[in-house]
């Protein structure tokens, strides 16, 4: 057995060293030679150990993230795709990513048939007609979210709670490459953008990047991810991931049938009080399901993390804010966040524990919505720190009330003069303005101090570059309060979204001209 660990411990040294040599400059030819002598005996968790070695060694997740294209590519000329265990059947969860990535295949091939027909075309007509289908074929692709959303919030969960974190980190990276990429080429593919030669070139380059993105994690998931997780996950987390996976939805098909799960458990260490029995509170006392019904009916988000920084509880509203799967509870909640925010993460509930802080509170706008989210340590009467509370409203409606109500009102059919006024109580000054992604705001002046670079993105269109990559740039440069200007004729949504996904806070107004100006600035 120590031969084995031995052995396996002196491929993945073995592994690392030949990539870090090809990214410090070699030749991919020699390290395609060096890697088909070695890469017979690799499995795909050896791989992932290589990359989370590279983590562990200092290598900061970007720096992965950025290299990681390069030896997949030469180790994809040398590694033989890995062939799925038979024991996965019809509807078990990996059956279904791997029926996913085939029609991804398949929809980004439609995508590029569409772009090409597009290039071809000739007449007004036939270019707005073949314009509509291009459309219609990448909107088909947005479907993708799903299948990287039960990776992420599903999959990543079980490996973690194994020890096998790199992938997680890297892939998750990889993933919102390839959501900006596709989002980017969905733009490009809703304006008109003069000088139709350039545009035209634009979307090819668009289309190139996001096909690039999409197939390039299809083989990663093929060849490492999924081959990993079924030597690694059990037949209880698999079944736990199945159960789930319905809340999130499917890419494109549909599970086949035939997965059975396994009959879930209770751990031995939690309990649950016998119907109609309360529980004693130092405040009062209610039943299980009493609590259960005030937990849901509260209009705010909660997440409990225990004092080792693992989800131990959220509550489940009629309407969350930020989607929570039951695959979540006992992961460190560090991993539960995109890479590029683990940093805050750590900072908060570093200074909760030291007792350097008690309280930490944000506010973003996200898809027209004013979400302000709040953490509170937790402590024991002796001051012990016991977790953290994270508490997530949505306070768009609160924002917007002006005045008094003192009169009973329902909001469902309430009429103009029904919220009424008392008399002798002056109306208090309304708050200001809701500043959404696409709010037309006059607010320029103010943002335009903070500045420091500007993109056409007009220009570079009709030149038939796409802007996305310098936004991308510029926006990971920006130090904390300042900005980055985006000028078009046009609303860039999609990118909005993916900034602001990205920790980003987005603000688009409008000049007399009529062209818009997006300001882009680094979370506070």
């Amino acid at each position: 057995m120590s031969e084995l660990i031995d052995n396996r411990a002196h491929r993945i040294d073995t592994l690392k060293s030949i990539i870090l040599h090809l990214h410090h400059g070699g030749s991919a030819d020699e390290v395609r030679q060096r890697l088909s002598s070695l890469v017979a005996d690799v499995d795909a968790t050896e791989v992932a150990a290589m990359e989370q070695q590279l983590i562990a060694d200092g290598m900061t997740i970007d720096e992965v993230r950025s290299m990681c294209d390069l030896h997949a590519e030469v180790m994809r000329d040398v590694m033989s795709p890995i062939q799925i265990r038979p024991s996965v059947g019809p509807g078990h969860p990996v059956d279904t990513f791997q029926r996913e990535n085939a029609a991804l295949r398949e929809a980004v091939g439609e995508v590029r048939r569409a772009i090409d027909t597009l290039a071809e075309a000739g007449p007004a007509a036939d270019q707005s007609a073949a314009r509509d289908t291009a459309r219609a074929r990448v909107n088909v692709l947005f479907d993708i979210e799903k299948h990287y959303r039960r990776k992420e919030e599903l999959l990543f969960p079980f490996l973690e709670r194994h020890g096998i974190t790199g992938p997680s980190k890297v892939m998750w990276a990889k993933d919102d490459e390839a959501r900006a990429a596709l989002a980017a080429l969905a733009e490009l593919l809703a304006i008109e953008v003069p000088g139709r030669e350039g545009w035209v070139s634009a979307v090819r380059e668009g289309l190139a990047a996001t096909a690039r993105a999409i197939e390039g994690m299809i083989d990663k998931e093929e060849r490492i991810l999924l081959p990993m997780a079924l030597d690694t996950l059990t037949r209880d987390e698999w079944g736990v991931i199945w159960q789930e996976s319905p809340r999130i939805g499917w890419c494109l098909v549909e599970p086949r049938a035939g997965y059975v799960p396994p009959t879930s458990t209770v751990p031995d260490h939690t309990m649950t009080p016998p119907a109609g029995q309360a529980i004693l509170l130092p405040t009062g006392h209610v039943t299980l399901e009493q609590l259960t019904g005030v937990l849901q009916t509260m209009p705010v988000d909660l997440t409990f993390v225990d004092a080792d920084d693992r989800v131990a509880f959220y509550s489940e509203g009629p309407e969350r804010v930020f989607s929570r799967s039951r695959a979540v509870i006992g992961r460190k909640v560090q991993h539960c966040h995109p890479p590029r925010s683990v940093s805050i993460v750590d900072r908060i509930l570093d200074d909760f524990r030291a007792g350097r802080q008690s309280t930490a509170e944000f506010w973003i706008e996200m898809h027209g919505r004013f979400v302000h989210i709040r953490y509170f340590a937790v402590r024991g009467a002796d001051a012990q720190y016991l977790g953290c509370l994270e508490m997530t409203q949505d306070v768009t409606k609160i924002r917007a009330l002006q005045g008094e109500r003192r009169l009973l009102a329902y909001d469902d059919g309430v009429t103009a003069g029904a919220a009424a006024q008392e008399p002798g109580h002056p109306h208090h000054s309304a708050p200001p303005p809701v500043a959404t992604a696409t709010t037309v705001s006059a607010a320029t002046p103010v943002l335009a101090a903070l500045i420091v670079k500007t993109i056409d993105a007009d220009a570079m269109l009709a030149a038939g570059t796409h802007p996305l990559q310098m936004v991308q740039q510029g926006a990971a440069a920006l130090a904390a309060g300042q900005g980055l200007a985006i000028d078009s004729s046009f609303v860039p949504k999609p990118l909005i979204e993916m900034l602001e996904q990205g920790g980003y806070d987005v603000t688009t107004a409008t000049a007399p001209d009529g062209r818009h100006r997006t300001v882009v600035r680094k979370r506070l």
